[in-house]
């Protein structure tokens, strides 16, 4: 378990190597984040940090908040999430303490997690890929159908998990094994190989890779 860093995503760009090569990369604001909140087995049953990302005017935060916010000696903070995180890491970082971009360093593999762009109510072309009907041979009005949806006789019933349409985006999505390209500690800025999910201003989390097989 690692810490969960929240960024701001500012953009995609590319930069490019010492052998020429152009690389794209997505420029992530990370912070930097302050520690809110302890959480410890003997009080809370699990060992986790609370960080907190983005400044909040005072006038739009309320009672408990301005408390809560109080009580760890930190002005408010727009993004609250917590990192489950083991005993050691949480005693090592004090209530107040600013947790930076430089915990990665360059040729490190990162996961980020995010809200993916939401995309409406869409059909079966869009959200999976369908193949659009030739129109020949009478077909008319059907193009973009995703034709039959199951047999009547058994089971009778449409089974769960078929693609239809639907909702598109707007959900959590995870991209694992991201390679960090550059890491700039004075601008609090990190640069990772690829596009992480969600839109330009909108908050991602970066960890140090789970299933990293590099």
């Amino acid at each position: 378990m690692s810490i969960e860093l929240l960024c701001r995503k500012v953009g995609m760009t590319r930069i490019f190597s010492d052998a020429g090569d152009a690389i794209p990369v997505t420029v992530l604001e990370a912070g930097p984040n302050v520690v809110v909140q302890k959480k410890t087995d003997e009080t809370d049953g699990y060992t986790a940090l609370q960080l907190g990302f983005g400044d909040k005017r005072e006038a739009l935060v309320n009672k408990p908040e301005k408390g809560h916010f109080d009580k760890a000696g930190v002005a408010p903070k727009r993004h609250l999430r917590e990192s489950r995180v083991d005993g050691e890491t949480v005693e090592a970082h004090d209530l107040g303490a600013e947790v930076r971009v430089d915990m990665f360093e360059a040729g490190q593999y990162v996961d980020a997690v995010g809200t993916s762009k939401g995309r409406g109510y869409a059909g079966v072309v869009k959200r999976h890929g369908f193949a659009i009907k030739k129109r020949t041979h009478g077909t008319h009005e059907s193009f973009r159908h995703g034709g039959s949806i199951g047999a009547g006789a058994w089971p009778a019933k449409v089974i769960k998990g078929l693609k239809m349409p639907g909702q598109m985006g707007n959900e959590q999505v995870t991209v694992r094994n991201l390679e960090v390209v550059k890491v700039e500690p004075e601008r609090n800025l990190l640069f990772v190989r690829g596009s992480v999910p969600g839109h330009r201003d909108g908050v991602v989390s970066i960890r140090k890779a789970v299933l990293c097989k590099k």
